[in-house]
């Protein structure tokens, strides 16, 4: 099977299979566990409903996400396994559902392994209908009916071979699609990242190397050299799991004793290796940048500001903190002429390269004004859920990334 001449209905609600489940949606289901909602009575219901007689299916996916979004990620992901074997298509409804549909096509996995575009259609009357489809599997011979769709499944080991079909079927789209080009997906894996942006002379990203466990090993008993997996390369260096998100198992090793300690609390096959890079500021913080990409335009999702070199906005201390809450609203106001002029050939060079409609970057500035480009990814969490009486400047700007994304659906639509 594949997407080639689809049994395509003419209009997007007309009938086309199995209606599909309805779901209330990661963003409301996250704004809830972000607000410290009382979860128990909505925890009840939904468990409920997947448990009728007849079972809610987009109930127990809700419970699914719910799982993973309260620390219990194995068991909601074994909850979403167990739906999607009786399910593949959801549906959320924005607002009154009076706009245009968009299909979004999904792989089973947490909330890295797909584009949240949910959160991005807050605000809206889209109505989103999300189609999973098997990672082991061909692709279907039909597609639930849309205006307008996004490849929205992230590049990882599992998704490689989806993508590549999803690649190879990319002109038998029967309806406008985003980010059908899915070899600029693909490009997103760390080392071929580091591979692809290697010559552009604005901006740096750190060799990458991706080495079994073996190697590393080697290196951590005395057997090898950093330089042996990184050319011209030595302590200090970061390495992380493949497959790791959000700074799970990334560390920084100074040495061959580190590494070996370090090896020793992961069970990972294999890792990711680069060379440790200080992007300090003169007063001594790390600044990420998270910048967003809507066909070509950049926003300014976020700016984390740490003392520690590994930044994360959760733990960069931007709640406890009014001068970097500050610094981040002036960052956010002078965006256009500010970072974005700073390194527009920069990012002139990341949408050549990558290729794609919508994408983000996590980034820094070096100290010689080059962009440092960390990571590039299709499935960046971008939200507005932060409180508005601590953050009142950021409702606005992420608002405006908003009604970019939800104007180019409308756009590619012809709506």
């Amino acid at each position: 099977m594949s997407l080639a001449d689809p049994m395509f209905p003419s209009e997007p609600d007309a009938p086309d299979g199995p209606a599909p489940a309805i779901s209330l949606g990661l963003a409301d289901l996250a704004g809830r566990v972000f607000r410290r909602e009382d979860l128990g009575p909505l925890a009840a219901d939904l468990q409920a409903r997947a448990a009728a007689a007849e079972p809610d299916l987009g109930a127990a996916l809700d419970l699914a996400c719910l799982l993973q979004l309260v620390g219990q990620k194995e068991t909601g992901l074994a909850l979403q396994a167990d739906v999607l074997r009786a399910q593949r298509h959801f549906r959320t409804v924005h607002g009154d559902g009076s706009g245009l549909h968009l299909l979004a096509v999904c792989a089973p996995g947490d909330f890295m392994a797909n584009t949240p575009v949910d959160f991005l259609l807050q605000g809206s009357d889209i109505t989103l209908d999300l189609l999973y489809i098997g990672l082991d599997e061909p692709l279907p011979a039909t597609l639930p009916g849309h205006h307008v769709a996004l490849v929205a499944i992230g590049e990882s080991d599992q998704s490689t071979a989806v993508l590549k079909a999803l690649n190879e079927a990319r002109g038998a789209w029967p309806r406008p699609a985003l980010n059908r080009r899915t070899s600029g997906i693909l490009n997103m894996r760390r080392d071929a990242a580091a591979e692809l942006l290697a010559d552009e002379p604005s901006i740096l990203a750190p060799a990458t190397t991706r080495a079994p466990r073996e190697s590393v090993f080697a290196i951590a008993a005395g057997l090898g050299a950093v330089g042996d997996l990184l050319p011209g390369q030595d302590f200090p260096i970061i390495v992380r799991p493949v497959g790791s998100h959000a700074g799970g198992g990334l560390e920084r090793i100074d040495d061959a004793a580190a590494l070996a300690e370090y090896l020793a609390g992961q069970e990972a096959d294999a890792f990711y290796l680069a060379p440790f890079i200080d992007y300090r500021s003169v007063d001594g913080l790390y600044r990420k940048y998270r910048v967003v990409f809507v066909a070509g335009q950049p926003f300014l999702a976020h700016l984390a500001i740490s003392q520690h070199w590994m930044v994360h906005y959760l733990n960069a201390g931007m709640l406890e903190d009014p001068a970097k809450r500050m610094e981040e609203a002036q960052a956010m106001a002078t965006f256009d002429d500010g970072f974005a002029a700073r390194h527009a050939e920069a990012f002139e060079a990341l949408n050549d390269r990558f290729a794609l409609d919508y994408f983000g970057v996590d980034c820094a500035e070096t100290p010689d004004g080059r962009l440092l480009v960390f990571e590039a990814d299709n499935a960046l969490i971008i939200h507005d859920m932060d409180p508005p009486d601590i953050f009142p400047y950021k409702s606005a700007v992420v608002r405006r990334l908003f009604d970019a994304f939800q104007n180019l659906l409308k756009r590619t639509a012809g709506v």
